[in-house]
């Protein structure tokens, strides 16, 4: 198959547009560190997933999809074991109060909206039967009331719902509870 403008033309493609940003920054960074990251790099990224309490090879994979750090972690209420109370488990407290990032959670309703320590800030979890849209708009919502770019956002569920709200929101990406908590088998 030929090009309908002929070989080496670029089809209208604007070059300065996203994909030719995209480029160039990956082109300049390649120049710049080479085809493999310098050990440094790679420690100060391994500290860093351990303050987000990651495991690198999540953390890396995340960094590698957005080419963002992660600035803020989204939980639901059910990760955090909030379904009945507004209290999470000590446990989980415990991990939260480590966390080097700004840590917010969505509540299903009819929990409480209180937010307290470890976590930032609470807001209300889009509904069981929001359509789509209204999902996505009460996700950008929340992440635009809270100054939170979607991509530099990590979520933690443990529903498929709650899932699906990572590429509704353009979120950085999603990781279940039991993964992040530990509670994995």
């Amino acid at each position: 198959m030929t090009a309908p403008h002929g070989i080496g033309h670029n089809s209208r493609q604007d070059f300065d547009g996203y994909s030719g940003r995209l480029h160039q920054w990956r082109k300049a960074r390649r120049d710049l560190l080479g085809a493999k990251l310098p050990l440094e790099v790679v420690r100060l990224r391994v500290r860093r997933a351990a303050a987000l309490g990651l495991d690198y090879g999540t953390y890396a994979s995340v960094r590698a999809g957005t080419g963002r750090d992660i600035v803020a972690l989204l939980f639901s209420s059910n990760a955090l074991r909030m379904i009945r109370t507004a209290q999470m488990t000590r446990d989980r407290a415990a991990k939260l109060a480590a966390v080097a990032a700004e840590r917010g959670v969505l509540v299903h309703a009819p929990g409480s909206l209180v937010a307290k320590p470890p976590l930032d800030w609470a807001d209300r979890a889009p509904g069981f039967a929001d359509s789509w849209r209204q999902t996505r708009a009460r996700l950008v919502q929340t992440l635009r009331d809270h100054h939170l770019p979607p991509d530099a956002v990590l979520m933690i569920g443990d529903t498929a719902f709650e899932a699906s709200w990572c590429p509704t929101a353009r979120a950085a990406g999603y990781v279940s509870a039991d993964r992040y908590f530990g509670d994995a088998p």
